[in-house]
């Protein structure tokens, strides 16, 4: 019966929506980050100065159910004054329990949870500076099949220090595109370090031509103040065979400072 009123009747619907809000814990949260950029180069349109902001604003409504269950909803609006007002970069059901946690809609897969990459430290994605720009990857970082895409996700529950998961991308009925992705991270403890290991594979279909695979091992070590990742990634595909290794230090000097190196190489030993 409630199915039936939610399918006909625009009113019960808002109603239905307004009552379960109610109950449900909501939180909102967002960022905005700005660049400014110097950058020397031999091509025209890269050489000098500009700046950018990135800003997003986050929403996420939960309520447990009597049966224990988590049940929710997860939208991320893209909010910089250069996007469009109206749009949704990430939106999904999630359902969770003992049994882990199920993702269903528009979402990031399991690669970009759990796999480890030396660009963690300084968070940010690293821009090649190469004169190419055919470069897939170039942060040592797993190559995100399908960005924000229509998934169906299952997350493991934590064993220890392992966590996990495996997704998959639906392209729509053709299926000409669709991907799996499998993750998995493990943290230890060793002699007084922090040890946390990760890694990332997937696949994605191209129709009538040589399928994407895409694949990220990484380490990270932390020691008192220091801390230290390192990771390699491989991109196979149709005029791309990359591979990238990447290392990474950080030292926190106060609570209000912290200092952070990154280097990478990225080679494409494609024909061509």
């Amino acid at each position: 019966m409630r199915k039936l009123l939610l399918g006909t009747t625009a009113l019960a619907a808002a109603a239905t929506l307004s009552a379960n809000a109610a109950l449900a814990d909501v939180s909102i949260g967002g960022f905005i980050e700005w660049e400014y950029t110097s950058r020397s180069s031999n091509i025209s349109t890269l050489d000098g100065t500009s700046n950018t902001t990135d800003a997003d604003i986050k929403f996420n409504f939960s309520n447990k159910t009597d049966s224990g269950l988590t049940v929710g909803y997860y939208a991320e609006m893209n909010s910089d004054g250069a996007d469009d007002s109206a749009s949704i970069e990430e939106s999904y059901l999630h359902i969770s329990g003992g049994f882990g946690k199920v993702v269903l809609g528009t979402d990031d897969g399991v690669g970009d949870y759990y796999g480890v990459a030396s660009s963690d430290l300084p968070s940010e994605e690293i821009n090649a500076t190469s004169n190419s720009t055919s470069i897939t990857i170039t942060n040592a970082d797993y190559s995100n099949l399908s960005s924000n895409a229509q998934v169906m996700s299952y997350h493991l529950p934590a064993m220890g220090g392992l966590t996990g998961g495996i997704s998959y991308f639906n392209s729509g009925a053709e299926g000409n595109e669709d991907s799996t992705e499998v993750a998995f991270k493990y943290a230890m403890d060793a002699g007084g370090a922090n040890i946390t290991l990760g890694g990332a594979t997937g696949t994605k279909d191209v129709a009538s031509a040589q399928d994407t695979d895409t694949q990220v091992i990484g380490v990270k070590v932390s020691i008192g103040n220091i801390t230290v990742a390192a990771s390699q990634s491989t991109h196979e595909g149709v005029g791309s065979d990359e591979e990238s290794n990447g290392f990474s230090a950080q030292f926190k000097v106060s609570d209000a400072m912290t200092l952070t190196g990154y280097t990478t190489e990225t080679e494409d030993n494609s024909a061509g």
